[in-house]
């Protein structure tokens, strides 16, 4: 197994909140602390037809996670707290917390609401100093906002994320350039980002356990199971990623995926997935004040099938509702044929919006 080097050695951070919606909420109501709190949609008494968009370790311990119908949910742990989704005070807090991070390098890059990436590299000489830093983030954090955080510190972009849900929650993982092999390949192939609970039980029947087995297939077996994804499965598997913590004015687009749990063809649950989907875009694409034209939507079926489709609007915008509508409207062709393991939705064909001609309209 190998991993690639190059002349000078990166360090990354991954930073990843702790359940970050339920722990906002119970920052705002101290009398949730240490109880299973879900945040998502009404139950109904176990028979809600909403999703669980997240909860807190409490409520994990009764087996609900992340993406799971709230009905099953309330079926597992009936005497939680269920909350509804408040995205604006989210939003807020998150935009809060990314400041804080912006502060400490120039190279940053918020991928989500909760999750950034930090390329610390011209700050730091190794990873003692940059064990330190990563710290001083996680207690400016936890001082200004009281949320905790779990950070990874890798060579690279993949191995940060991996290591930084390593140690949940409130965690630190430090994996220098020479320990990349050793850290990964006794892991499940399952701690792999994107490779959910279908690629692994097929993973699984190819005798393919851990991130080891993985990096030692045969390349080609991979590719003739799951195409080009086979080949990018190889090369995570070998701790092998050249992506750059980017954070430009030229973004082409701007996107997120979930994958479920389980395979579903739910009408409800695919409805609210595309709903929080449309939200997380559009919590970016604030942040990096664009105007989108162009909308699209993915889909994946329970056979790694995957089609893409995308509307442009005549003029731009920055509406979420339309970023709803118009996903919604895209996956009426889909429905009703297969099961769906990952829906995806983004925006792209951006306008930088001119903050001196919105104040001149405003005014007119």
């Amino acid at each position: 197994m190998t991993q690639s080097t190059t002349s000078k050695t990166r360090i990354i951070f991954h930073a990843d909140m702790d359940s970050f919606y339920s722990s906002v909420e119970v920052r705002e109501n101290p009398q949730l602390k240490g109880q299973p709190v879900v945040v998502g949609s009404d139950p109904k008494n176990g028979t809600g037809r909403g999703v669980v968009s997240t909860c807190s370790y409490e409520a994990r311990e009764f087996g609900i996670r992340s993406g799971m119908p709230i009905s099953k949910a309330y079926k597992l742990c009936p005497d939680a707290v269920y909350l509804r989704v408040n995205m604006k005070l989210y939003k807020d807090v998150s935009h809060r917390i990314m400041d804080v991070m912006r502060g400490f390098t120039d190279m940053f890059q918020q991928v989500s609401v909760d999750e950034a990436y930090l390329d610390v590299s011209d700050h730091v000489k190794d990873c003692v100093v940059a064990s330190r830093l990563a710290q001083n983030i996680k207690d400016e954090i936890l001082l200004r906002e009281g949320i905790t955080c779990s950070i990874g510190v890798a060579p690279n972009k993949l191995v940060a994320k991996i290591a930084s849900d390593f140690q949940k929650p409130d965690g630190l993982t430090v994996v220098k350039p020479e320990d990349v092999v050793d850290f990964l390949t006794p892991l499940p192939v399952s701690r792999i980002p994107g490779v959910g609970k279908k690629t692994t039980d097929i993973l699984l029947g190819m005798d393919i356990k851990t991130i080891w087995d993985l990096a030692a297939c045969d390349v080609q077996l991979l590719i003739e199971r799951f195409g080009k994804y086979g080949i990018k499965m190889h090369q995570m598997a070998r701790g092998i990623d050249h992506g750059e913590v980017v954070e430009r004015g030229d973004v082409k687009s701007i996107s997120k995926e979930d994958t479920f749990d389980e395979d579903t063809a739910d009408p409800y649950v695919i409805e609210q997935v595309l709903d929080s989907l449309a939200e997380s875009v559009h919590v970016s694409l604030m942040k990096k004040k664009f105007l989108f034209k162009t909308i699209t939507l993915k889909v994946r079926f329970e056979d790694f099938s995957t089609y893409t489709r995308a509307r442009s609007l005549r003029v731009y915008s920055t509406d979420l509702e339309t970023i709803k509508i118009i996903a919604k409207d895209l996956m009426r062709e889909f429905m009703g044929k297969r099961r769906f393991r990952l829906l995806g939705v983004g925006v792209s064909n951006f306008e930088t919006i001119d903050v001196r001609q919105k104040l001149i309209t405003d005014f007119l």
